[in-house]
């Protein structure tokens, strides 16, 4: 019995080493902010907007308007879901409001801007 409870902990441990690293496979150049936090709230979803303006919902590519009527399904299944708006710092700022807006006419009015912290000063 004990064997198979230290294969069980080796496997949770690998699970919460390697489930950050699988949030998404979209690569941005996201902008820093002293803000910055780890961790997602936990009735949330993700919204991305690359570099080229292309608009990622859960890792899928979707047209502003298949965004809208995604984003009321969730909107209609819990009205408290956050956005979580992860947009690549050269996006003009026009496609954000779009993006933003979408969202709105879903009904979610809950929206959080996601940013990466800032890298530590060196140290003289």
């Amino acid at each position: 019995m004990t064997p198979l409870i230290d294969v069980m902990l080796v496997l949770v441990v690998i699970f919460i080493i390697t489930a950050p690293l699988l949030a998404s496979s979209i690569k941005l150049d996201l902008p820093t902010t002293e803000a910055a936090k780890a961790g997602d709230a936990p009735q949330s979803v993700t919204v991305v907007v690359d570099a080229v303006g292309q608009t990622y919902l859960q890792d899928r590519v979707v047209a502003l308007d298949e965004l809208v009527r995604q984003l009321q399904l969730l909107a209609q299944a819990n009205p408290q879901t956050e956005v979580l708006l992860r947009a690549d710092k050269t996006v003009p700022y026009g496609r954000i409001v779009e993006v933003m807006g979408a969202a709105q006419t879903a009904g979610l009015s809950r929206i959080g801007f996601v940013a990466d912290a800032p890298a530590p000063a060196a140290k003289p």
